[in-house]
């Protein structure tokens, strides 16, 4: 990896000292200071980064303009960190920021859009369009999971702890991180082995805003705030033959259909029922023509998990039952369902001690009533624990809640049903920045206290 290390000018110097005399004075508390930045920068540059997203591994005019606000705030920025994937270069960041002894955190930001044409009907919706580095065609783009909301937040949170080094001790990394929505970035970064260049981190953070929270909660909990994901390929062999003469083959449509239905008894047979996981068959796909028995069927899976052990049970699961299912239709050993795994993420867990640790910290600073330990409902996956979980580092994810408080409010008594992350009709607050700049202040200041 060429090492592009920006060392602080002049200018960004003399910028971050007049930035701490406006806002962020010893007489300014977190909040105070916070909100004012956001009325007089932050609040611009979400809506530009909102109206300019850009695709997984191509988030170029992104990176360079979060490398350039990182940069302003006083830190040295190394850009185009990680190795190619799918010949796109990296566009990965890193941003250190050293203030004496004490232990080296970071603190991630995501920065990619999604392949959606927006429909929120805001003002400063995007029109914007890309090239897909996947089909190769022009697609509409859209911020539809918040990721504006991170890279904003990564840079107010940038400009305050460089504007308050009196307050805190250590080395601060930012990281903007690629590709999070195919969860190839945080493995692309990782590939090139970051922690050998800058340091390991003694702790790592993140956050995600939700649409499904109200602006201004904080939900931390111990254990998997997000569940690991393996994609499995199963390759059904058989032997083809005419469709009025089944017995003159081997159905792998059939076959694959039993394979199907034996999958089911993995989580609710082989888990205990306060362990999650989740099987999901999401294609199946052989023949050609109604009255033609393939030789082939092709079946594509979803494996989740909270933890390493129920991985490991469910995915022996399935090899053990297409395998043998193989075996009850008949299938010699050399023809035997074969599975593959496509791609694969680690679940998200937090640190436990760590997390109830900074949920205390975020109580006594921003109020009880609005922190929470609200646990997932669904299994969803994300990339960021190829940061923490080899080497094993002490980690916690949290979210925020990101939908207007009336809006929100009334979905919760019957009225119009907020949209999910990833439709065209998601929006969520900008304000939301605001609270993950202030609830990143006070996790980075509990772990670098000022020595």
């Amino acid at each position: 990896m060429k090492k592009k290390l920006l060392r602080n000018s002049a200018l960004c110097l003399s910028f971050a000292m007049a930035f701490s005399l406006q806002a962020y004075s010893a007489n300014t508390d977190v909040k105070t200071a916070v909100e004012k930045d956001y009325d007089s920068y932050l609040k611009d540059l979400f809506i530009h980064f909102h109206k300019t997203p850009e695709l997984s591994l191509v988030e170029t005019k992104t990176a360079a303009r979060l490398a350039k606000e990182l940069r302003l705030a006083g830190f040295d920025v190394t850009q185009g960190v990680g190795v190619a994937v799918e010949g796109n270069p990296s566009t990965g960041i890193v941003a250190i920021i050293k203030n004496g002894e004490g232990p080296l955190v970071m603190m991630r930001a995501d920065m990619d859009g999604l392949p959606v044409e927006e429909k929120s009907g805001l003002e400063y919706a995007s029109t914007a369009t890309q090239i897909s580095p996947i089909t190769g065609k022009e697609v509409s783009v859209m911020h539809a999971c918040g990721h504006d909301v991170h890279i904003t937040s990564l840079v107010g949170t940038a400009r305050y702890m460089a504007a308050t080094k009196d307050q805190w001790s250590g080395t601060l990394m930012l990281i903007g991180q690629p590709a999070e929505e195919r969860l190839k970035g945080a493995k692309q970064m990782m590939d090139a082995n970051i922690w050998d260049t800058f340091g390991q981190p003694d702790y790592a953070l993140a956050f995600h805003v939700g649409s499904s929270g109200p602006t201004g909660i904080v939900n931390v909990v111990g254990g998997a705030p997000y569940a690991g994901s393996d994609s499995l390929d199963i390759i059904i062999h058989g032997v083809g033959a005419h469709g009025a003469s089944p017995h003159a083959g081997k159905d792998p449509i059939v076959l694959g259909s039993q394979i199907v239905m034996a999958l089911q008894t993995l989580v609710s047979r082989e888990l205990s029922p306060r362990q999650p996981g989740v099987v999901t068959v999401g294609s199946f796909h052989s023949g050609t023509k109604h009255n033609i028995i393939s030789d082939r069927a092709v079946l594509q899976v979803t494996v989740r998990n909270t933890n390493l052990e129920t991985r490991k049970i469910l995915l022996d699961g399935v090899k053990r039952i297409a395998e043998n299912m193989g075996r009850v239709a008949g299938m010699p050993e050399d023809k035997l369902p074969e599975v593959t795994i496509v791609s694969s993420t680690p679940p998200t867990v937090n640190d436990t001690a760590l997390a109830m640790r900074l949920k205390s910290v975020w109580i006594d600073n921003m109020g009880e009533s609005v922190v929470t330990s609200q646990e997932a409902t669904g299994m969803g996956a994300e990339d960021f624990p190829y940061f923490t979980t080899t080497p094993l580092i002490k980690s916690v994810y949290w979210g925020i809640g990101g939908t207007n408080p009336k809006v929100w409010a009334a979905a919760q008594n019957g009225g119009e049903p907020i949209p999910s992350h990833h439709s065209s009709y998601f929006k969520v607050e900008p304000e939301s920045v605001k609270v993950g700049v202030v609830s990143t202040v006070h996790a980075l200041m509990e772990l670098m206290p000022a020595k």
